[in-house]
């Protein structure tokens, strides 16, 4: 690999990475890439864990998103770049407000936040989250992705039917008024989706912020003004686990 230099223009040149025979070549398409990646190397500077973090930044800044003293669920948050944003902006360092972070994962402890290393399809999840919040949360966010298949159709269908559970997840924990954000894919399936967040939302729409590659199909839906009713929790009529009917 070489080192980056300056052009003649001022700016960077562009870094290369030798060929090696133990990358494949989507490994070393992949690699060139986080290498020239302008957030990746601003997220090493201002101490993000991942680029991500921006893209949650640029998407507050647009829908003001983030307020002092709110409850939050990151769902999937490892590594913790959202939890990181969400924390200053709630002012957890000065005692307010309350995160609490979920993923399969482990994740490194970020200052103030609680992580709890479970499956939010737990059926045991939304009344645990709802202890460590002390109450509803004002915000679901979700940058979780479904495992990539290299199949653009295939990859769409699974992070709709992720998002559709993080939904019904959503429902157990929102408070009156609040907001679900989550990550999706452009793709044609994503209709039954909408419609049902429209139903519980007062507003619904798509964010694309700067931060997500150009050449991604990646989206975010925004879902503000919470509406619905709570489903109920184990142990209350009408229970049902995530991902299944209620009889």
């Amino acid at each position: 690999m070489t080192n980056p230099t300056r052009g003649p223009d001022g700016r960077p040149l562009k870094v290369r990475v030798k060929n090696a025979r133990s990358r494949t070549t989507s490994s070393q398409k992949w690699l060139q890439r986080q290498l020239n990646d302008p957030y990746v190397a601003r997220a090493r500077r201002e101490g993000y864990r991942s680029r991500a973090a921006y893209k949650l930044i640029e998407m507050d800044e647009k829908a003001h998103l983030l307020k002092k003293g709110m409850r939050i669920v990151d769902l999937g948050a490892a590594p913790g770049g959202w939890s990181q944003v969400a924390a200053k902006k709630i002012g957890l360092e000065e005692g307010r407000g309350k995160i609490v972070a979920i993923d399969l994962l482990e994740m490194e402890p970020v200052t103030g936040v609680i992580f709890e290393q479970l499956d939010f399809l737990d059926e045991k999840a939304p009344a645990r989250l709802l202890e460590l919040l002390d109450g509803r949360a004002d915000i679901v966010m979700s940058d979780m992705a479904a495992n990539a298949t290299g199949h653009k159709k295939t990859d769409h269908i699974k992070i709709v039917a992720l998002v559709e559970l993080a939904v019904e997840f959503a429902r157990q924990v929102l408070a009156p008024g609040g907001t679900f954000l989550a990550k999706v894919i452009q793709g044609g399936t994503e209709g039954v989706l909408l419609a049902d967040l429209k139903r519980d939302f007062t507003s619904v729409k798509h964010l694309k912020p700067a931060a997500s590659r150009a050449d991604s199909a990646e989206l975010y839906v925004l879902a503000t003004g919470f509406r619905g009713k709570a489903d109920p929790l184990p142990g209350e009529e009408g229970y049902a686990p995530i991902g299944q009917s209620a009889d």
